[in-house]
């Protein structure tokens, strides 16, 4: 069976150029901005052209572009070597959200390869409306025009999926490891934030990014760990969730505490890691009196997360209908907006 696995994450632009419309498809996405289409467009235009700018410095920091494309790449193929590994005709391609390349290149691709089975595959482990429904919806859109019609199964969410988890595990440890003996140190589990009222609709992205805090916690069997989830890259005037990392870092700061952070919702080094983290969120310990900074990478390709992500996709080659890291819905019924019944093809 020739199996295609559709890797989703949402991009970043590959130069100073490409930052403006990259930023006006992301604010042009209803699940980013919940407005008619009339208003949303140029308003997505508006707020690319008034943050293009600051975007442009903050990639420049980084060489000018995002280095997502090749760090999916690299997931793409030791993916495929995993799934190879275990008796697998497998295929990936890659299919960012806002920027190249996009669903409808992808969806062309997988087309010509002509696939028995396809395995939709988000790199987010948490679910959410703005993230992997967004992705998938934009598949969809992609796949019926491009005329792909083999049988397809999507993986929703794996938060505390053992391979994922041991991954990150592992890489806070090598943190911890590094820790100065004269420190006393707080481990700050770090997720991308939400505005509230997007969480308020029933969307249940905050409560798995705090099971698998709790499930890396838990992994680190480290008595009396301080730990704390915390949310960054809060952007406009709506109140989001928290507590903000950053201010979570200033609180360190006044009790003299050390940090060592975790990006827990990205599984690849992107602006959000290599600039907000490493280089903006470094300052403001230093300048908040931290007294010590280190930062755990993302999970990337390590191959406990690798191997994860291959018999998450091998459930899904057999026909699974939804696959999670559960048995089935792993949402409590409060959040209406859950990945289990959201988005089928």
């Amino acid at each position: 069976m020739k199996l295609a696995v559709v890797l989703f994450n949402l991009g970043g632009p590959d130069a100073p150029e490409a930052v403006e419309p990259f930023l006006k498809n992301l604010f042009s996405d209803p699940a980013i901005i919940s407005l008619p289409g009339i208003v949303r467009k140029p308003l997505g235009a508006f707020i690319a052209k008034r943050r293009g700018p600051v975007a442009r410095e903050i990639y420049a920091k980084i060489g000018g572009r995002s280095p997502i494309v090749e760090e999916t790449q690299a997931q793409a193929h030791a993916l495929e070597m995993g799934l190879a590994a275990e008796g697998h005709d497998a295929r990936c391609f890659i299919a960012m959200r806002y920027w190249k390349p996009f669903a409808d290149q992808a969806a062309r691709a997988v087309k010509a390869w002509n696939p028995d089975r396809i395995v939709l595959l988000p790199l987010y482990p948490q679910f959410s409306t703005t993230t992997t429904d967004s992705s998938l919806k934009d598949w969809h859109v992609a796949a019926k025009r491009a005329g792909v019609a083999a049988p397809t199964t999507r993986i929703c969410c794996y938060p505390w999926e053992e391979g994922f988890i041991a991954a990150k595990a592992k890489l806070i440890a090598t943190a911890i490891a590094k820790k100065k003996p004269s420190v006393d140190y707080r481990l700050l589990l770090s997720a991308h934030g939400l505005p509230k009222r997007t969480v308020s609709k029933g969307d249940p992205y905050q409560w798995q990014v705090e099971k698998t805090a709790q499930a890396i916690v838990d992994r680190l069997g480290i008595k009396n760990l301080d730990w704390q989830v915390c949310y960054q890259s809060r952007v406009g005037p709506l109140e989001w969730i928290g507590p903000s990392t950053d201010s979570e870092i200033r609180r360190a700061g006044q009790e003299g505490k050390g940090l060592i952070v975790a990006p827990i919702a990205f599984v690849s080094e992107h602006s959000e890691t290599l600039v907000e983290l490493d280089i903006e969120y470094s300052k403001l310990a230093r300048e908040s009196g931290v007294a010590d900074y280190l930062r755990v990478p993302a999970v990337g390709a390590e191959v406990d997360f690798i191997a994860a992500l291959a018999a998450l996709v091998g459930r899904a080659a057999l026909g699974e209908a939804v696959v999670t890291c559960g048995p089935g819905r792993i949402c409590p019924k409060e959040f209406s907006r859950c990945g289990f019944g959201a988005s089928n093809p």
